[in-house]
């Protein structure tokens, strides 16, 4: 039998497959009648109370509220339970007497030969609700092999990371002892391992940001804090068509597709033999990757072409791009080029490494007379904080010294309380200094040694139509 918690929901979803073919024929769900309902919403109102009684107190059905009463109060934060009920019962309505005269279902054939005429049975139906809620919820596969795993270990500003491509046979070797691939294989993300040497490493699905940190590097990488810049200056939505001009690593390759979706389209140009090959190979890692451990697939809608945007006028001539990306040497030599298939409108944004580029960027607009007007340069300085307990250089962790109270001042502090106790009482004085006591323990707060300073200096130019004299 199934449990007042589960049994709820589960006669809910059953009335919502009514109007799905071959269902609506099926007389199990009118043949219910409306008293389950009823009774399947006392259920979501009172199962999240019921379980914290040990079934010390027999449940009472909730009296049926008439179309002017007020909705019952929110369930407390039981997880799953309650929030599922209150959306069932939200898309919950009975069918009118005209609904069921139009429907093909007659309440009144109820007989056997209409209960075989291909309606399905009780048993299929939950079978089918049982499958479709398995499924709609995201599921932690473990680990498997050809997938790339991320592991980390450290403390305090002292890092390991280390991006490898799990196997059957080897081994996860460092500085800190190895961990066999084995004992890898078949756990999953979140999972800490001790190495031979002892030190704990916690393994994990790289993110794109750590793939890209960490992936093989040709030419020096975008950063991820200025390739996000650089997704909010161009405001691409999925579906957008962007221009690319220098792949490099192709790290702004993966950033692009992901913003641009399975709908959009990326094209990107790089002049370096060596540097296409390269984004093309870190590119199609990251993608098999995200096949092994993802159900969806990562969309293949980047065009990888190598050669000169300089010299692309026939490539692009029939493309409209909704935003261009420019991370190259001369940005002003490509302008003309991709100009005429940048939308009005559109957005070019522009990574640039030294300040002296920007100004050539801008004098390079100036003479070859282009309508693009300079929005934005910026420069995104990230720093990051540690925060941690304060430890002596034994590794034993500091006490908190108790402060030294100067009695003259304690016996001047309480007469000066007696003094203003109309304007403040001495219990809530005192109540208000013990609401956040503080513990035993002190705490290092302090941006961290190494941060990563300057890096690009990023040129929002936007695409205008001219006013014409």
């Amino acid at each position: 039998m199934l449990s007042a918690g589960r049994r709820g929901p589960l006669v809910l979803q059953l009335w919502r497959l009514r109007r799905r073919p071959g269902i609506a024929t099926c007389p199990f769900l009118y043949g219910l009648g409306q008293e389950p309902f009823e009774r399947a919403r006392s259920l979501c109102y009172e199962s999240s109370q019921r379980d914290t009684r040990d079934g010390q107190r027999e449940h009472k059905a909730t009296p049926r509220k008439g179309p002017g009463a007020e909705s019952p109060p929110s369930l407390p934060s039981v997880p799953g339970i309650g929030t599922r009920c209150l959306s069932s019962l939200e898309s919950l309505r009975l069918p009118t007497p005209r609904e069921r005269e139009d429907s093909s279902c007659d309440l009144a054939q109820s007989d056997p030969a209409h209960r075989g005429s291909g309606a399905p049975s009780l048993p299929a139906l939950v079978e089918e609700l049982h499958v479709s809620s398995s499924s709609s919820t995201s599921r932690e596969e473990p680990f498997r092999t050809g997938e790339l795993i991320l592991a980390e270990t450290g403390k305090r500003e002292t890092q390991f990371k280390k991006l490898f491509k799990l196997s059957n046979i080897g081994y996860l070797n460092s500085s800190w002892g190895a961990i066999p691939f084995s004992d890898i294989v078949g756990k999953f993300p979140g999972q800490i391992l001790r190495s031979s040497s002892g030190k704990h490493f916690m393994l994990k699905r790289p993110e794109l940001e750590d793939y890209v940190l960490l992936m093989k590097r040709g030419p020096a990488i975008t950063y991820p804090k200025d390739i996000n810049m650089m997704l909010l200056m161009m405001n691409i939505h999925p579906g957008d068509t962007v221009l690319e001009a220098g792949s490099g690593s192709g790290g702004m390759s993966l950033f692009l597709s992901r913003a641009v979706g399975s709908q959009g389209r990326v094209i990107s140009f790089e002049i370096r033999k060596d540097h296409h090959e390269l984004a093309k190979k870190n590119y199609k890692h990251w993608r098999d990757s995200w096949k092994i451990s993802h159900v969806e697939e990562w969309p293949n809608n980047v065009d990888f072409i190598h050669k000169d945007i300089s010299g692309a006028t026939e490539d692009i001539k029939s493309l409209t791009f909704d935003a261009v990306a420019l991370d190259m040497l001369n940005p002003q030599v490509a302008l003309p080029v991709l100009y005429s298939n940048l939308k009005q409108g559109g957005i070019c944004a522009v990574y640039l490494a030294n300040i002296t580029q920007v100004i050539e960027l801008l004098d390079g607009i100036r003479i070859c007379d282009l309508a693009l007007s300079c929005e934005k340069i910026s420069e995104v300085i990230v720093r990051d904080w540690l925060v941690c307990l304060a430890k002596q250089k034994k590794g034993i962790l500091a006490q908190k010294a108790e402060p030294k109270i100067n009695m003259d001042l304690q016996l001047h502090s309480q007469k000066k309380i007696r003094i203003e106790g109309e304007m403040f009482q001495e219990d809530d004085y005192e109540e208000s200094h013990s609401d956040f006591p503080y513990g035993s323990f002190p705490y290092i707060a302090r941006p961290i040694h190494w941060q990563t300073g300057h890096t690009a200096f990023l040129v929002k130019l936007r695409k205008f139509k001219p006013q014409l004299n």
